[in-house]
């Protein structure tokens, strides 16, 4: 873990719009359209304008404001909801990527908009070296990402005092499991349910991504939540749950605590 030095860093504001938009252009492809002073990241963005379009279904679940709020954004990519988070108050913002792209990206985009935001390198399997916990924690856009989904999940629930804001891609079922504690070893046919928890493991590639390793279905991401301690709050959006902490302690310690010593 690291903070980042950068040609972003050391730029002062660009207030002409040839000038923004040709660093703009210089900062290489955004995944995140942000309205810079009028200027667009990301105009041509394949799902239209990304991740506002998102925000519009979530931005309810979140208190409007956030005066004297701490927020971790992990997998910040270029910072749109850092700076969300920042536009409703939030005393402190603590931005993590590790893709030296977006985290240049996002000090530029913090600069431009004049917003203190904390931008640092930390992989999400690094972040409970961080201090502190915080009010909030999105986790937003990174889970299908990860070769390890769950430790991650686990691990990052260290850091929630708060909520977390869980956003993934999920593809199969979209409807809601119920499902009985256990089921005999012989019975099989459960597996064939269209609605039973799931992950797809993509071997090579989807939609060009290769970091597209795991992707749940609806009822995966429910259990995978509930199993790490939290509880659902609200269900905003198809791809996003806001959880609270509610059993993330058995006996003390943190079950990624638990499953590394072999006692959970």
């Amino acid at each position: 873990m690291s903070s980042v030095t950068d040609s972003a860093q050391q730029q002062t504001t660009v207030s002409e719009p040839g000038q923004l938009a040709q660093r703009i252009s210089e900062l290489g492809d955004w995944f995140h359209n942000l309205d810079l002073h009028g200027i667009s990241t990301a105009p041509h963005h394949f799902l239209g304008d990304f991740p506002n379009i998102k925000w519009r279904h979530i931005a309810n679940a979140i208190p409007s404001d956030l005066t004297g709020a701490t927020v971790l954004d992990v997998g910040c990519n270029a910072g749109f909801y850092s700076i969300e988070m920042k536009k409703r108050g939030a005393k402190r913002v603590v931005a993590i990527d590790v893709d030296d792209r977006y985290l240049s990206q996002a000090r530029f985009a913090a600069q431009t908009l004049g917003l203190d935001i904390e931008i640092e390198k930390c992989s999400v399997y690094a972040a409970d070296k961080l201090a502190g916990q915080f009010d909030l924690v999105l986790f937003m856009g990174l889970f299908y990402h990860l070769r390890y989904p769950l430790l991650a999940l686990d691990n990052l629930i260290k850091k929630v005092a708060g909520k977390l804001v869980f956003q993934t891609m999920i593809r199969g079922s979209d409807e809601a499991g119920n499902f009985e504690q256990d089921y005999p070893f012989w019975e099989t046919e459960i597996f064939e349910e269209r609605n039973f928890p799931a992950m797809y493991f993509v071997e090579k590639s989807y939609s060009n991504d290769p970091t597209n390793w795991w992707i749940p279905n609806r009822p995966a991401v429910e259990a995978m939540l509930r199993s790490s301690g939290l509880e659902i709050e609200s269900h905003p959006e198809e791809e996003t749950w806001v959880c609270r902490p509610a059993g993330v302690l058995r006996d003390g310690r943190y079950i990624v605590e638990h499953e590394l010593d072999g006692t959970l």
